[in-house]
């Protein structure tokens, strides 16, 4: 093991990346950094993104993580699939060391919500065949409200972790993994029906963060911040477990403060003079478009050294916009580091080098639509702009015609293929899936072995240029979905749907990708109104998916191009909708609209600047005259006992609105009202009978 000398930082005389090739676990990086910072902070939690309500170090992190293994091996969880259903907090990362340690398979998971049932979360515990689950005290009320709607779950064997006495461990408690061993399975983010979970054993996730350290080169005095998610791969390995790795301190926020109030990220990078932190294109065109002039005041961006885009495509004018909203906050251009990666190659293949300013490329559209690669002046209207996703440190990349199998020339357009240290086994007893995913052997170039990510794109200069997708997927907000959950949905949504085709499929509206929604009609029910059909529709897709979809399609029997097999062609039915060519019976569309920083409309009562209490009928007037204006739905249509998920709010924006809400209110609130209280009336009712925090002059500045 490497020795390191005293010095006033305790990273200064350690070389990072030599630490990281010398381990074969993570639990054996977190034991020397236990003994070498026992006392340093590792992980500061924002409970609302501002207050800090807990903290590990690197010392109690190893002790209580050592708790939980002794619990699991008393259990006999080791080899078993351990669920982690933790909500945003500390305590995650516990867990997950301590199934490590146990020798369990860690599934980071979300915890599930109180009032409904949630098919992800029982079918991949049916799928991982998980016999134990580890959680908070916190989230044991939840729980056991949630098991009356999925009674599977009371089949699970539940830990509490911070109950759990962290004493010092015998040696038993240590599991001796090898690098073969699994450590992890990651679920792919948007699969409900079949979820797919990506075997990463100890020595893919070691590669890649071996991978992400020769890429970055974090200094020692490096600070994270992050608000991603524990259970998505971007906020598991880059947000958490890679700054506990290089002995670096972290600050946590959950997700939804950082969607409540955009602003409460960059106020943590200034705070905590925080150097690496990024996020998918999304949370990059909130900041630009929700941040207030005045609360760039307050903010400083001059230590922020990495500000990495992924989980989604990388746009040049989110970028743009980005780069222009805070140039008066410090913020430099060259800190935006355009990358690309996926859950299947435990997470980074490339990345813009940090201090290297993103890199375009203009090119023709029209001959992008046929593969291929054509210069053209940025000016041309046939142009179209892309962005550069960096470079690969370790893995080969490999450009392939996805038909022919044969690789690609060089400014040909074909499907990216992987090969290297941190791509995943395969997909937990999915065997066939594997072999055609994992195993794939190019012609004529005498190897095999690659990775098929079903992503489309392209290598200039030794950069990886994304282009688009092969593979049926969508993504929105950096979050997978696979078409056909969405359409077994929207199928069970209204008999007139039940036996007949649908297809999803996401188009771009204004450089941003959207849900559109076709399905065909039982000829029994073509008299079907479209006002009554969209929202059982919406609802559907919000409730189960967390979308909002774009645009609703009803096409007659038969409507939705099919192959002689009767396969759908969810490309064709894409072009049809996008040329105007579908068949319709009925259709209905969002105007959306992006909520900012405007004034409140005058028809909305406006908040006294001390002991303001509303009643329901003004809360009612608000939210309803700002629901009709970010949904696209006029405000007397909108119903107040009608579920905020028929109207097509999914939680993403609903989150949203509350940061909206709360600025108006001048008071905090819970990221879960719209969960627990699913109506207009129904929260309305809530919040003016409810006492507010004393917190009003600061919640309303912002």
């Amino acid at each position: 093991m490497i020795r390191a000398g005293s010095s006033k930082n305790a990273t200064d005389d350690i070389d990072l990346l030599r630490l990281l090739e010398e381990c074969s676990t993570a639990t054996e990086v977190l034991r020397f950094w236990a003994n070498r910072r026992q006392g340093a902070v590792a992980y500061t939690f924002l409970s609302d993104g501002e207050i800090e309500e807990a903290s590990l170090t690197f010392g109690s992190l190893n002790r209580r993580a050592l708790a939980v293994a002794r619990w699991l091996r008393q259990h006999g969880a080791a080899g078993e699939r351990v669920l982690l259903l933790y909500p945003p907090g500390l305590e995650f990362v516990v867990g997950f060391f301590g199934c490590l340690y146990a020798g369990a398979v860690a599934v980071p998971l979300y915890p599930p919500r109180p009032n409904r049932q949630d098919p992800r979360i029982s079918d991949i515990r049916i799928d991982a065949d998980a016999r134990f689950a580890l959680t908070s005290a916190s989230t044991a009320s939840t729980i056991a409200r949630a098991i009356t709607h999925s009674p599977e779950l009371n089949q699970l064997l539940w830990c509490e972790t911070d109950e759990l006495a962290s004493t010092a461990a015998d040696s038993h408690d240590l599991h001796a993994a090898t690098s073969s061993d699994l450590a992890y399975l990651q679920y792919t983010s948007g699969s409900t029906r079949a979820p797919k979970g990506a075997m990463v054993t100890h020595s893919n996730l070691l590669a890649q963060l071996k991978d992400i350290e020769l890429a970055i080169r974090h200094p020692s005095d490096s600070v994270f911040v992050t608000w991603l998610p524990h259970f998505h791969d971007m906020g598991l390995v880059y947000g958490l477990l890679m700054p506990v790795s290089l002995g670096l301190p972290c600050y946590v926020m959950p997700a939804a403060s950082f969607l409540q109030r955009p602003a409460r990220w960059l106020t943590a990078i200034t705070r905590y003079k925080a150097t690496h932190s990024g996020a998918p294109n999304f949370a990059y065109e909130l900041c630009a478009e929700r941040v207030s002039e005045a609360q760039k005041l307050e903010i400083d961006l001059r230590s922020w050294k990495f500000a990495f885009s992924g989980a989604e495509p990388v746009r040049a004018k989110t970028l743009d916009a980005f780069a222009s909203a805070f140039a008066s906050c410090g913020l430099s251009r060259a800190a935006l580091s355009p990358a690309y990666g996926l859950a299947e190659a435990t997470l980074k293949v490339t990345v813009e080098p940090p201090g290297r300013e993103p890199r375009y490329l203009s090119v023709r559209a029209s001959e992008l639509a046929r593969h291929r690669v054509v210069l053209a002046n940025e000016d041309s209207g046939d142009a179209r702009t892309l962005v550069g996703c960096g470079i690969a440190a370790t893995t080969e990349i490999l450009i392939v015609n996805p038909d022919t199998l044969i690789p690609c020339d060089a400014d040909d357009v074909g499907e990216i293929w992987l090969r290297g240290p941190s791509v995943a086994q395969g997909y937990w007893r999915r065997s066939s899936e594997s072999e055609t995913t994992f195993q794939a052997s190019p012609i004529g170039v005498g190897s095999s072995g690659y990775l098929r990510t079903g992503d489309l794109g392209f290598m200039r200069d030794g950069e990886l240029f994304v282009t688009g997708r092969h593979k049926d997927l969508i993504i929105i907000r950096g979050r997978n979905h696979y078409p056909q959950d969405i359409e077994t949905s929207v199928k069970s949504c209204h008999p007139a749907f039940e036996s007949e085709a649908a297809v999803a499929f996401s188009i771009d509206v204004d450089e941003e990708e959207h849900l559109v929604v076709v399905q065909e009609v039982n000829r029994h029910y073509r008299s079907l109104d479209i006002n009554e059909v969209a929202p059982l529709i919406r609802r559907c897709i919000a409730d189960e998916h967390e979308l909002s979809p774009y645009a609703i399609v009803l096409v007659k029997q038969n409507g939705i191009p099919k192959t002689s097999s009767g396969k759908v062609q969810r490309r064709a039915c894409l072009q049809a909708f996008v040329n105007g060519s579908l068949e319709s019976v009925a259709e209905w569309r969002e105007a959306r609209s992006t909520i900012t920083n405007r004034p409140v409309t005058d028809a909305v009562p406006q908040p006294q600047p001390e002991n303001w209490a509303p009643s329901q009928e003004d809360i009612e007037s608000f939210l309803t005259i700002r629901l009709s204006a970010g949904l696209g739905i006029r405000a007397d249509d909108i119903d107040l006992g009608q579920p905020f998920s028929a109207m097509g709010l999914d939680s993403v924006r609903a989150v949203e609105f509350l940061g909206e809400l709360e600025s108006w209110l001048g008071r905090r609130l819970s990221p879960t009202l719209f969960w627990n209280y699913p109506t207009v009336s129904d929260l309305a009712a809530f919040l003016a009978e409810s006492t507010p925090d004393p917190v009003s002059a600061e919640i309303r500045q912002g």
